[in-house]
C-alpha cells in the first residue's frame, strides 16, 4: 500500500501547485502518496465532484528544487496531459 505524505515532505510541492493552478485554477490537490515500488508521487487531484490521479518521479521532483527549465516544461507536460484527458477524471 502507498504511503501517504504531508505537502511538506513533498520536493517542490509549490512548484506543481502552482502548474496545476496555471491549468485550471479550479483543481485542489487533495492528497498525496508516495509509490515505493515506482519511486514516485502520486497526486490525488479533485476538481467539482470528480478525481483525477497524477504520478511524477520523485527525481524530477528533486531535480525542480534547481529551477531547472526542462524540468518545470516535462513536469508541464505530465500534468497538462493528465489533466486534459476525460480518462483520467473520475466520478467520486
Amino acid at each position: 500500500m502507498d504511503r501517504q505524505v504531508s505537502k511538506k515532505n513533498v520536493p517542490s510541492y509549490d512548484i506543481v501547485e502552482d502548474k496545476i493552478k496555471q491549468i485550471d485554477g479550479s483543481i485542489i490537490v487533495l492528497r498525496i502518496f508516495y509509490i515505493f515500488m515506482q519511486i514516485a508521487y502520486k497526486f490525488q487531484l479533485i476538481k467539482n465532484d470528480k478525481l483525477c490521479t497524477v504520478q511524477i518521479p520523485r527525481k524530477l521532483l528533486e531535480g525542480l528544487r534547481e529551477r531547472n527549465a526542462s524540468l518545470e516544461e516535462e513536469l508541464t507536460k505530465i500534468l497538462d496531459e493528465s489533466i486534459q484527458q476525460a480518462e483520467c477524471w473520475n466520478k467520486v
